[in-house]
């Protein structure tokens, strides 16, 4: 597919999508929000993609928000409409998507940046980034998960914190926190990000998709957590791909998975 705000790449089974607005320091407008949809269901439905980056154009911004001149026309219904348009067509279905998304983030990642960026499985940041939720600033909220998926990752009171002050955080105090998972050099950034993920996918695709699964329900703090790993444990026995990592282990070889 062909987007006018988005650049998108699939080599070696890693489609890597680059948000293109760098004059507006890839701020999300509709456009952006409806093409990231598109983007992502491109990720679920070919079979070629094995994993994704999300990433912006440009050593300045990662995303640096949303698109703020869309906002002077929105009522309370508006408002509503947009954030629950963005959580369920983009921001859900990435946190949720069985095969690994990872932001690598350049510069700023605030506001809906920061929200796009916590949606992705993990994070690597280049160590000119900039995190924060500064939506106080503006008489707002998070509005696409920040209250919800900040403090899953770094706690309630720090969450409180920067939700409430609005205050920016560097990569280095983003990796402190757990925001981050690694931080490197701006030109090592997509490199970096890719060796993992070629890690990633070397393993099983359909244990992968049981893991996220089961992280993503334990994040949350939903019940009967243990009671679902048992049961994926279980199924997982069922598939060709375990049944090809027992055996590649005892005869000392690398597996060959399938998927299936």
């Amino acid at each position: 597919m062909s987007y006018q705000t988005l650049l998108t790449d699939l080599t070696d089974h890693i489609f890597t999508i680059t948000i293109n607005r760098p004059d507006k320091l890839n701020a999300l407008n509709r456009t952006v929000i409806e093409e990231l949809s598109g983007a992502i269901n491109e990720i679920y439905n070919n079979a070629e993609i094995k994993c994704a980056i999300i990433t912006g154009s440009g050593a300045k911004a990662f995303v640096a928000g949303a698109d703020i001149s869309e906002f002077t026309t929105l009522d309370s219904k508006g408002g509503k409409a947009l954030a629950q348009k963005g959580q369920e067509n983009v921001f859900d279905k990435i946190e949720n998507s069985p095969k690994a998304i990872v932001a690598a983030v350049n510069g700023f990642a605030l506001g809906g940046g920061c929200e796009l960026a916590m949606a992705c499985h993990f994070r690597l940041a280049s160590d000119n980034a900039k995190f924060g939720q500064p939506e106080v600033n503006l008489g707002l909220v998070p509005g696409y998960g920040g209250t919800q998926r900040l403090t899953q990752l770094i706690g309630k009171g720090k969450a409180m914190e920067l939700i409430m002050t609005g205050n920016l955080i560097d990569a280095n105090e983003a990796l402190r926190l757990g925001l981050a998972n690694h931080v490197t050099t701006p030109e090592n950034l997509l490199a970096e990000t890719k060796k993992i993920l070629q890690t990633i996918i070397s393993k099983a695709p359909l244990a992968i998709a049981e893991a996220i699964a089961l992280v993503n329900h334990a994040a949350y703090g939903n019940a009967d957590g243990l009671q679902k790993e048992i049961e994926a444990f279980g199924k997982l026995f069922g598939t060709a791909d375990a049944k090809e990592g027992a055996i590649a282990f005892l005869e000392k070889r690398k597996a060959n998975f399938t998927g299936k």
